[in-house]
């Protein structure tokens, strides 16, 4: 009887090993890739000047940020400033006029009037007239930066005639929240 582990079989037998590898590796099929995401447009960083309050409530101290835009138009520029304003300060010496985690008001424009379309959760803030005054006013002042006449203030979409205790049946100019 001849020798079963001659270096013939034993070569033989890595040779069918790695053919049959092989043979498994060739019939798995391709993995899927994973495709790249979707951007329409390319993105512009933008400056914009974003308004908030500092920590007596007192005066309005201005940030300028950096935004993401896909076009430099005043809808898209009023809702980056207004992500940036939820966002809260990066300075020290000046205060987020929300809560972490508060949603950004939604804003859109016609002509040179502001609409700001304000969610439920800033009808309850409970913040005294001079804090709900710099609220509304930082947001004016933050929209009104760059042009525009006035701001009009909605809760959930709908017109409301007090956002706590100010009356905001009617825009919001410059000058209403001048220093």
């Amino acid at each position: 009887m001849k020798r079963l582990l001659s270096l013939f079989n034993v070569v033989s037998l890595a040779l069918l090993a790695a053919a049959a590898y092989a043979y498994q590796e060739v019939r798995q099929p391709p993995s899927t890739p994973k495709p790249p995401p979707l951007e329409l447009e390319e993105k512009r960083a933008v400056q914009v000047r974003v308004y908030f309050t500092d920590p007596q409530i007192q005066s309005m101290k201005p940030e300028t940020r950096t935004v993401q835009v896909t076009q430099e138009n005043a809808s898209t520029l009023a809702q980056a400033a207004l992500n940036a304003w939820a966002s809260g300060p990066r300075a020290s010496g000046a205060l987020r006029l929300v809560p972490e985690g508060t949603a950004a008001p939604k804003a859109w424009v016609r002509g040179q009037h502001y609409y700001v379309n304000l969610p439920a959760a800033y009808q309850k803030l409970r913040y005294g007239t001079s804090g709900e005054r710099m609220l509304l006013c930082t947001l004016t002042r933050t929209l009104l930066e760059k042009g525009g006449q006035d701001v009009t203030f909605l809760v959930e979409g709908k017109n409301v005639d007090t956002l706590g205790h100010l009356d905001v049946r009617e825009p919001y100019t410059r000058q209403d929240c001048a220093d």
